[in-house]
């Protein structure tokens, strides 16, 4: 399992004992992210930064002698798996890609507005502090001690009241907040890879979507219903792949559809990996509630 962009492993916390019930789990954390080291970030291109993901990912699959899995990624962490599952598709079973970063159609209408945006004066600013590489992370470094009070604002507000799904209680809300702060607050790294791989409002600009014909490892897509990333994206990328591929939706989430909605989320993850699970897959219905687009 990989996490995605401003997160770690421990964004998965609602899912460990379910997944880990039928499945050997190993989460990690990216080179650069959460718990990992956190070597200076060097790259200057495209092609530069993927390989620090890929080739950091790979090496780490050699010293766990790791090779026929499962590999999901969520965000951006789906773009890396991607990425990754298309150089080393040997390794990789199938490829579980929720709410996927790089696969937004060009007719995307958030790209329109978002074109329309930076076309203001507030946009333009925006804009010029991501080619600039000023990330979130920085601004919760530079508050200091008001650093851990915006991040529980974040945190309270996104997985409580903006939530699709299940809130988080008290309990999980707290202990979340602390880990995303100490993730965030560490050593800039891995974080600086933003610019590289998106521009302004997280578009690829090497996107997935044109590398769909290349595809060697049967994929399954899984969306919130109310997930920001544009499931359409996926649906083009499918009618170029060559490999079985299926898009699951999940009702009450969004883009951490697998923590705002964890039974559902588990019930796509058991349905898109059937094919291991069970004796007679292909007689298997996908579950009620799930939406197969």
């Amino acid at each position: 399992m990989i996490h995605g962009y401003a997160a770690s492993q421990g964004f998965f916390f609602r899912n460990f004992d379910a997944l880990a019930s039928r499945f050997r789990v190993i989460a990690i954390d990216q080179l650069g992210w959460g718990g990992s080291s956190r070597p200076d970030f060097t790259c200057k291109s495209t092609e530069e930064t993927e390989a620090w993901f890929i080739d950091s990912f790979e090496e780490w699959r050699k010293a766990k002698n790791l090779s026929n899995f499962i590999l999901l990624g969520h965000s951006l962490g789906g773009y890396v798996a991607a990425k990754y599952a298309l150089k080393h598709p040997e390794h990789v079973q199938h490829l579980i890609l929720v709410g996927p970063a790089g696969f937004s159609p060009e007719s995307d209408p958030i790209s329109e507005k978002l074109a329309r945006f930076r076309a203001t004066w507030k946009g333009a600013i925006l804009n010029h502090l991501w080619e600039s590489n000023f990330t979130p992370q920085r601004l919760v470094r530079g508050l200091g001690p008001w650093g851990p009070d915006l991040v529980r604002k974040y945190t309270t507000a996104r997985f409580g009241l903006y939530s699709s799904g299940d809130v988080l209680n008290e309990e999980e809300s707290q202990l979340l907040t602390d880990y995303v702060y100490h993730t965030l607050a560490a050593k800039a790294s891995g974080e600086l890879c933003l610019k590289y791989i998106f521009s302004f409002g997280a578009f690829a600009r090497m996107p997935l979507l044109k590398s769909a014909s290349e595809w060697k490892v049967p994929t399954t897509f899984i969306y919130g219903i109310d997930d920001w990333m544009n499931y359409q994206g996926a649906q083009e990328a499918r009618k170029q792949m060559k490999v079985p591929c299926e898009i699951i939706r999940v009702p009450q989430g969004g883009h951490f559809v697998f923590m705002e909605n964890p039974n559902g989320f588990h019930s796509a993850m058991f349905h898109a990996c059937r094919r291991f699970l069970s004796p007679n897959p292909d007689n298997e219905s996908l579950p009620e509630g799930l939406q197969s687009v």
